[in-house]
């Protein structure tokens, strides 16, 4: 399966999803997007730069930091933040980091009225199969 592909099907099964995308954090490029509406190069740019700045912005790795060593965490492990969540005034905005592709996010955007449960549930299924062509 192509990202374009498994782009789609996010779109699909996630509840009244309007836009999915694959970010890599490490070189702030978005590798792949798929939105119900076209939109300007410009706004899908600054998703990728959000993106990057929300997992790796000074004061994020500072606190995943604190939190490892004041849980015993070796600071080489994993990163500490795994999902982050956004509710704007009409949007949900779920980024979901890669388990194995930890420098990759998956950025899904869905209306405000989706379900959060259902929408992260699904989410978080799709994220092996993006994962394995991203």
């Amino acid at each position: 399966m192509s990202l374009d592909k498994a782009l789609n099907e996010i779109i699909k099964s996630v509840p009244e999803c309007i836009a999915a995308g694959w970010v890599d954090i490490n070189t702030g490029m978005l590798l792949g997007v798929k939105t119900v509406d076209s939109h300007p190069q410009e706004v899908l740019d600054l998703v990728a730069a959000a993106t990057t700045d929300l997992f790796q912005g000074s004061n994020v790795v500072a606190i995943e930091q604190m939190f490892k060593k004041s849980r015993g965490v070796p600071d080489s492990t994993d990163h500490y933040f795994k999902e982050i969540i956004v509710l704007s005034q009409n949007l949900l905005h779920i980024f979901s980091r890669g388990k194995k592709k930890q420098d990759q996010i998956l950025v899904v955007v869905t209306r405000v009225s989706a379900n959060l449960g259902m929408a992260l549930t699904k989410v978080r299924s799709a994220l092996p199969s993006i994962e394995a062509v991203g």
